[in-house]
C-alpha cells in the first residue's frame, strides 16, 4: 500500500506499511502546527522548510541517494523559483520509489526541467507539485509545463489557496491549475494505491483534502 496525505503548503505524508516520509514539515511558517515527524523520514526541498527533528528516523535536506525502510530516495538539485541561473541551486526534488510505485516531490523550483534532471527523475507514476504562483512558487502554467515534461499518471497539487493558511503572498486556487492542465480531477481524502495496477489509465489530478 502506498498512501499520500496532504497537510498543507508543501507538506505531504507518504506512507507504506513499513515507514512514512514527511515532506517540508515546517508548517509554522504558514500558521499551522509543524507536522509530526516522529519515527518518520523528514524530507526538505529547502532548508527553511525543515525542522531537523531528533525524533525523525532520518533527516534528508539535499541531493544524494538514500535507502530507508522500503523507500529508495534520490535527491536531485534544482534552481529555486526566481533565483538566477548563476546562484547556487538551493532546492531539491526527490524521486521516491517503492517496489510498486514511483513518485517525485517537486518544490519551489524553476518552471522547466533540464534533460539531465529529467534523466535523474526517470519514469514516475505520481508527481507532487506546488501550483499557487504569485512569484512564490510555480504557477499553474509552470506546474503544468513540468507535469507534461515528466508525463506521470497521477498529479497531486499542493501549495495553493487555503483560507486556513497564512502564505507570504496570496496563492491561486487549485482550480486554476486544473484548468491549465486540462486533466480530469478526483477529490479524495487520501491517494491510496495498492500497486501500480491501481493507477489511472490516463493523467488524473488528485485533489486531496487537507488533513
Amino acid at each position: 500500500m502506498f498512501e499520500i496525505e496532504y497537510k498543507g503548503a508543501n507538506c505531504v505524508v507518504i506512507s507504506t506499511k513499513k515507514a512514512s516520509i514527511v515532506t517540508d514539515p515546517k508548517l509554522s511558517i504558514v500558521g499551522l502546527k509543524d507536522a509530526n515527524v516522529k519515527d518518520a523520514i523528514e524530507l526538505a526541498t529547502e532548508a527553511r522548510f525543515a525542522i531537523d527533528s531528533e525524533d525523525a528516523r532520518l533527516v534528508i535536506e539535499g541531493p544524494g541517494e538514500y535507502g530507508v525502510a522500503d523507500f529508495d530516495i534520490r535527491g536531485v538539485s534544482a534552481q529555486r523559483h526566481l533565483d538566477a541561473e548563476t546562484e547556487p541551486k538551493a532546492s531539491t526534488m526527490y524521486r521516491i520509489e517503492t517496489s510498486e510505485i514511483r513518485a517525485v516531490v517537486i518544490g519551489n523550483i524553476y518552471e522547466k526541467l533540464t534533460e539531465a534532471q529529467l534523466e535523474d527523475i526517470g519514469i514516475v507514476d505520481v508527481v507532487i507539485i506546488p501550483v499557487g504562483g504569485s512569484g512564490y512558487t510555480l504557477d499553474a502554467t509552470g506546474a503544468a509545463t513540468i507535469v507534461r515534461q515528466i508525463d506521470p499518471k497521477a498529479v497531486v497539487p499542493v501549495h495553493y489557496d487555503d483560507s486556513a493558511l497564512k502564505y507570504e503572498v496570496p496563492q491561486s486556487d487549485v482550480d486554476v491549475f486544473v484548468k491549465e492542465l486540462g486533466a480530469p480531477v478526483e477529490e479524495t481524502p487520501k491517494l491510496k494505491l495498492k500497486n501500480s495496477g491501481a493507477l489511472p489509465p490516463a493523467l488524473t489530478v488528485f485533489k486531496l483534502a487537507r488533513a
